[in-house]
């Protein structure tokens, strides 16, 4: 029988894999491939100068989006125009089912566009759901959105627009010493205010409430955990080693070198979920814990309704608070685990809606956050602007 090695992950998470005894591997972590993090630079200089609709573009793919999925497409074949569909090959249906966090994330991505529109002197009219919307169950190819780009000298910039290089998102452990500050907390809520998202939050005080936050989380990421076709969803995009990460540019990245290695030589298989009582399981489940027990802070979002245009104003908020947040050297991680429809979410589910105040028919909590400050990480790899495009 071969010895079972646990092997670290970026992040704190292990896998446990079998090794052979002959096999000795070391090194650092990889770099994060550079081709696949280039649309973090900005646009290129060319576009300044070319199709405005492109240079806004640009800035649009780095919304943030459940699972780094990205699943835009536009349609750019009309001028002036441009044409948001969801990538229906890039869906979550097994922690999704109702693509609830899918529309967020347009709705992320359409916010981003609005900024960078704003920054060129253009009005972008933004009509949703132009041939209908769609329904509660499942998405269609009807057009999310129609997009018009118009010069208006109303326009003003918004100064939030300086920070959509700079917006990361940090699944790292925070300094548990450093309170997240009243005045912090005060622009986040504003920054939410123009898409009608009830915004609270909890810091240090009332101890109690923090610790409830936490429980909640670590039960629904445990949940996850140990659900196979749950964590499996997640092998599915899980992109180990600098070459696999730049051939995709989505997804989840890993770039521990000793799993780089276990997966060259065929020791790590993400073709079937560990079981809840492997130490690999076991692991992660702690180190969530130990990250959640160092976090200072949590937010939330709750909006009134839960139709399709909601969704989208609600990712539209949450785009909005995260890049405020980065305004003031805050860093964020979304806890989707719990606001996720699936049946084995059902109680943590109830428990983070009665948390935050989300109890009549309707009230929604569309995001739930930890908070807090944090040492610099990489971006997430995006694709290139290209591949969301049709012409």
């Amino acid at each position: 029988m071969h010895r079972r090695n646990f092997i670290r992950l970026s992040g704190g998470g292990v896998i446990a894999a079998a090794t052979v005894s002959a096999v000795t591997l070391t090194g650092c972590a990889q770099n994060m491939p550079m081709e696949a993090i280039e649309a973090w630079r900005g646009p290129a200089p060319e576009l300044a100068t070319s199709d405005v609709r492109r240079w806004v573009l640009s800035y649009a793919i780095l919304a943030p989006h459940s699972h780094n999925l990205q699943s835009w497409v536009v349609d750019l074949s009309t001028a002036n125009e441009i044409v948001l569909r969801c990538d229906l090959k890039r869906l979550l249906p097994q922690t999704d089912p109702l693509s609830r966090q899918i529309m967020m994330s347009q709705g992320t991505f359409l916010e981003l566009l609005d900024l960078a529109a704003k920054e060129r002197g253009l009005r972008a009219d933004i009509q949703l759901f132009p041939e209908g919307e769609f329904g509660a169950q499942r998405l269609d190819t009807r057009p999310v959105a129609r997009i018009r780009l118009t010069p208006d000298p109303a326009v003003q910039k918004d100064p939030l627009f300086a920070q959509v290089l700079l917006r990361r998102t940090n699944r790292s452990p925070y300094d548990p010493g450093r309170a997240v500050p009243a005045a912090a907390w005060q622009a986040m809520a504003q920054a939410a205010k123009p898409h009608a998202a009830r915004f609270g939050h909890t810091g240090a005080e009332p101890a109690a409430s923090i610790a409830v936050h936490r429980k909640i989380a670590a039960e629904a990421w445990r949940i996850e955990l140990t659900t196979p076709r749950t964590i499996m969803e997640s092998f599915d995009v899980l992109r180990v080693g600098a070459s696999e990460i730049a051939q995709h540019r989505d997804g989840l990245s890993l770039l521990d070198a000793k799993v780089v290695w276990l997966d060259r030589l065929g020791l790590f298989d993400r073709r079937k979920a560990p079981a809840p009582d492997d130490f690999a399981t076991t692991s992660q489940i702690k180190a969530f814990g130990q990250n959640l027990d160092s976090t200072p802070g949590f937010l939330w979002m709750v909006t009134e309704r839960n139709d399709r245009v909601t969704q989208i104003n609600a990712g539209r908020a949450y785009a909005r608070v995260q890049l405020s947040a980065t305004a003031q050297g805050l860093v964020m991680q979304p806890l989707s685990q719990a606001l996720q429809e699936y049946p084995e979410q059902r109680k943590p589910y109830a428990d983070i809606h009665a948390l935050a105040g989300a109890t009549q028919p309707g009230q929604t909590v569309q995001m739930w956050a930890r908070v807090g400050y944090a040492p610099a990480v990489s971006p997430s790899p995006r694709r290139r602007l290209a591949d969301f495009i049709r012409v």
